[in-house]
């Protein structure tokens, strides 16, 4: 058996997901300490849901997460609940610096890219996000 499936209730998978977030206005908003914070944030958000944190990475307008999730999990509740916490710690802790390119409480764009992980290996696509321009690489 594989070490990564995730046992829960009566179910056992092995569901991943490729998430990328982009700012707001696709402004450059991101610097190297902000996206170290985020992958924190991140990290710890997805364990209160239960999922976890494969690879993150990030450039100065977006980031990309690649994260392991539960079937009862409602993708589009996480991602809401990712974007809005994540947004209001980010706009809290690097206010100053933020308040150069939004004058009003938004971070996030409303939309967002996500897609499974069936059509690539894990690996490939891990490669892929490892392998974007980045300020800061984490794992």
């Amino acid at each position: 058996m594989k070490d990564d499936f995730v046992s829960k209730g009566r179910s056992v998978s092995d569901l991943k997901v490729h998430l990328v977030l982009v700012t707001k206005y696709r402004r450059k908003a991101f610097t190297s300490e902000m996206l170290s914070r985020l992958n924190v944030v991140m990290q710890e958000l997805l364990e209160k849901w239960d999922c976890k944190l494969v690879t993150f990475n990030g450039e100065e307008d977006h980031v990309h997460l690649l994260f392991q999730y539960h079937p009862d999990v409602e993708l589009s509740k996480l991602v809401n609940n990712l974007k809005s916490v994540s947004s209001r710690k980010l706009r809290q802790e690097f206010a100053e610096h933020l308040e150069s390119f939004y004058w009003k409480d938004v971070f996030w764009s409303g939309s967002y890219f996500v897609a499974s992980c069936g059509g690539v290996t894990v690996s490939t696509l891990r490669k892929y996000i490892e392998a974007q321009e980045s300020l800061t690489q984490s794992t």
